[in-house]
């Protein structure tokens, strides 16, 4: 990859990892105000899920010599607003911000996978984040 590419890469990774970490955010505002033992659980391991993500894209960040952004951006500030509205509104509404964050992240994940990456970002997005996001819809669905 040429410079310019490389640093529409590290840029995309960047923006996917502040997705991320929007999203360990997020959960961890709603496990601090859920009591339900079996559903804490399931989002406790989705949390857990999100935040190898991060590491995941950090990585690929830094291999890509680029500096992984340490903040959740814009969306991250949304989202937390709106998990701590729904929150106030009770578990079932904080589950279904979740689902509603989750499916963002795919289709976040689905642009990347239209844009101008590389092979190996190309397959982490395919093969281990994106059926995670997947799993993690199916999961939230199932205890709403």
């Amino acid at each position: 990859m040429n410079n310019n590419n490389t640093k529409e890469l590290v840029d995309e990774l960047n923006e996917l990892l502040r997705g991320e970490r929007s999203a360990v955010e997020t959960y961890d505002i709603t496990l601090d105000r859920f009591n339900d033992e079996p559903k804490l659980s399931y989002l406790r391991d989705i949390r857990r899920e999100h935040l190898n993500a991060v590491n995941l894209l950090e990585t690929r960040v830094r291999e890509n010599g680029g500096t992984p952004s340490d903040d959740s951006g814009a969306w991250g500030t949304f989202a937390t607003t709106i998990q701590k509205t729904s929150s106030f509104f009770g578990p079932e509404s904080a589950i279904d911000t979740l689902i509603r964050g989750e499916k963002h992240g795919i289709s976040e994940y689905e642009d990347a996978l239209e844009s101008d990456i590389d092979a190996s970002t190309m397959s982490l997005i395919r093969e281990t984040l994106l059926p995670s996001l997947r799993r993690h819809v199916v999961a939230l669905e199932a205890i709403e």
